[in-house]
């Protein structure tokens, strides 16, 4: 027997996301996801196109998430590195994910939160 989840089940992540949008209009919009898969967990991620890492860097400030938490990948196409983390914000678990293109000649390590 399956539990079907109804909107009141979505209440922590809408309500963070409502706080976002008091607390820091004037930060880059990102891309923003609530899933009944993941009903406590506000994703928001930043592209390239929307300052990529800086853009990042703007909203893990904000927030307050030390860079030290933050994990650093390349996806498999070598060309596309990943910046996210975890945290709390208003109730709900939070993930921020940052995209931009990996300049050629760039090491595809860690190598800490880029600005």
């Amino acid at each position: 027997m399956s539990t079907i989840l109804t909107l009141d089940a979505l209440s922590a992540p809408l309500r963070a996301l409502r706080l976002l949008a008091v607390d820091f209009p004037d930060l880059p919009a990102p891309v923003v996801d609530v899933t009944a898969i993941y009903p406590d967990r506000l994703s928001l991620s930043v592209h390239a196109s929307q300052g990529g890492f800086a853009a990042f860097e703007a909203w893990r400030a904000a927030l307050g998430i030390d860079p030290d938490t933050v994990d650093f990948h390349v996806q498999c196409d070598g060309r596309t590195g990943v910046l996210n983390v975890l945290a709390q914000y208003g109730g709900a678990d939070l993930e921020l994910t940052g995209y931009t293109t990996v300049p050629a000649g760039v090491s595809r390590s860690r190598a800490g939160v880029a600005a």
